[in-house]
């Protein structure tokens, strides 16, 4: 849509273009689909709340974006969080690609890149056309609530590299990527989602590590960049969040590092905003700070008052209209680069293009290819497929959407027994301490972020105690986990608690693979950056 077009809209319709708002269900809501006739909003987002399954969300992105048509309105971008491992909103019905760290462990560039163009290309076939990722955070706080798993590794030059690569590859597949939380939300032990961070490093330091990736990012061509509510006062020293600071956004990203592509907020609801702002004075914030589209995920109420409060704003000349044209420029710059025009995919075409032999392939391939086997002391990995082998499995640790070859949960042990193994899995409650391990050969505690959950390092505790020569311990989250139980004499560590991580460790376990992963980020001077047991 030329520019000539839209500088015809009213301010109203302008302002609508600058926000993607999320709702509720898994058919277009009265309150969205008001939001779309009344504002024209500029794109919706989906949670887990509107995803049953691939051909539920295709027919729900075919009816949203009829909603908009229906209204005259521009299309919409229907933007999602498919990050792979643990964060991702769609896993029935796709090809659901390893996660971050678990791709940090490949060392793989092209990795990174192959996983997000399938990816990439499945989300288009059903409607969405723009994704929340790749986060390009270094995670280089072992305390970080919130990044963890999510970035690729604690060293900025790897997270630049494959983070390039992964906007490559979404790009390629014609769907918008997104790279966050700028300028940094990775060395933070506060998760934003429920308080404000603080980081507190010089320029120099931000230069060196946080700053690094998002300019090999701009240099590779993303199409948009998510804030941080993250407060940084090396670079704004009123102590205001990224988010809504001019200094950061406009001064630094804009200036500095030349970025003209999307600037989108990271949702304006959550805490570090929506309690010491609102999202109504937030979004006039954000966008008066350089932000082009405004996030606000849930409320109704919250997203009627923050566009009212930008129409306000815009009124009272608080906020030049000429910053709402120039975001608007880059909104619909995006969208004709995109094609939105163009119908979306039938479901017969898109459900012959996902979840195909081909992409779970290029899924399982990395997947296997992360697998990192930090120690093996004690000849105790292999497994012996005959050997009496009890899983231990704290109730805390999630039980994974089963894989199809699967009949039971999706745990380690049922991959293990689907291998062949010899194996009893106990689903652990802290209900009473652990007897009975004297009975087995081989020991298997799985723990998914012990740092955080008590249950975990009780049971691992309990069995080193009871048989430490005999334990073998797998973290299916967070590597870390073996600073709390370092005397531990085998650990194999995959990134995420889904059905192929654990089929890939089930077949590490059982020698049916070799670990060719290495550590993406260093747990202690014992396993630096690079780490694997040979």
């Amino acid at each position: 849509m030329g520019e000539r077009q839209w500088r015809g809209w009213s301010l109203k319709e302008k302002i609508g273009q600058l926000f993607v708002f999320g709702f509720h269900g898994f058919e277009p809501s009265e309150e969205i689909s008001a939001l779309i006739e009344e504002y024209g909003i500029g794109g919706t987002i989906y949670f887990t709340r509107n995803v049953k399954d691939a051909q539920q969300v295709h027919e729900l992105s075919v009816k949203l974006q009829a909603k908009a048509a229906e209204a005259g309105r521009p299309p919409l971008l229907i933007a999602i969080d498919q990050e792979g491992g643990m964060v991702a909103r769609l896993v029935d019905g796709v090809t659901l690609m390893p996660g971050n760290m678990a791709l940090g462990a490949t060392g793989s560039a092209e990795a990174a890149r192959q996983t997000a163009n399938v990816c990439g290309k499945e989300l288009r076939m059903l409607g969405i056309t723009l994704n929340y990722a790749p986060c390009i955070d270094v995670n280089n706080n072992p305390d970080n609530p919130v990044i963890n798993v999510r970035s690729y590794s604690d060293r900025p030059d790897l997270v630049s590299e494959l983070g390039t690569a992964a906007v490559q590859g979404y790009q390629a597949a014609r769907v918008a990527a997104t790279v966050k939380h700028f300028p940094g939300h990775g060395d933070t032990s506060v998760d934003s989602h429920h308080a404000l961070p603080v980081l507190t490093h010089d320029r120099v330091r931000l230069d060196a590590i946080e700053l690094k990736p998002f300019r090999a990012a701009i240099e590779a061509g993303a199409d948009c960049i998510m804030t941080a509510h993250v407060v940084l006062p090396a670079l704004e020293p009123s102590g205001g969040p990224s988010t809504l600071s001019e200094n950061v956004l406009t001064g630094l990203l804009r200036g500095e590092l030349g970025y003209d592509g999307v600037v989108v907020t990271d949702c304006l609801e959550m805490s570090a905003i929506d309690e010491f702002y609102g999202p109504a004075d937030g979004a006039v914030k954000a966008i008066q700070a350089g932000a082009d589209m405004v996030l606000i995920s849930h409320t109704i109420g919250k997203q009627r008052a923050a566009l009212e409060a930008v129409a306000a704003a815009v009124e009272s000349g608080a906020l030049p209209e000429s910053r709402i044209d120039e975001a608007l420029s880059r909104i619909m710059r995006l969208k004709d680069k995109l094609e939105l025009s163009e119908p979306i995919a039938s479901w017969e075409q898109a459900s012959a293009s996902i979840g195909t032999h081909d992409n779970k392939e290029v899924a399982r391939r990395w997947s296997e290819a992360s697998v990192t086997l930090v120690k093996n002391e004690g000849g105790l990995l292999p497994l012996k497929r005959e050997a009496n082998t009890l899983v231990l499995w704290p109730s805390i640790v999630p039980v994974s959407v089963a894989d199809e070859m699967l009949s039971g949960d999706g745990t380690l042990g049922d991959f293990l027994v689907h291998y062949g193994a010899n194996v009893v899995e106990r689903r652990m409650d802290g209900d009473g301490p652990l007897a009975g391990l004297d009975e087995f050969d081989v020991v298997v505690v799985v723990t998914y972020d012990a740092s955080k959950h008590p249950l975990e390092r009780d049971i691992a505790r309990q069995a080193l105690e009871q048989a430490g020569e005999k334990v073998v311990a797998v973290s299916v989250r967070n590597p870390l986990d073996l600073l709390l139980y370092p005397e531990v004499k085998a650990y194999l560590a995959v990134y995420e608690c889904r059905p192929l991580a654990l089929s890939s460790a089930a077949k590490a376990l059982l020698g049916d693979l070799k670990p060719a992963g290495k550590l993406p980020l260093e747990i202690s001077p014992a396993y630096p950056f690079g780490w694997s047991a040979e």
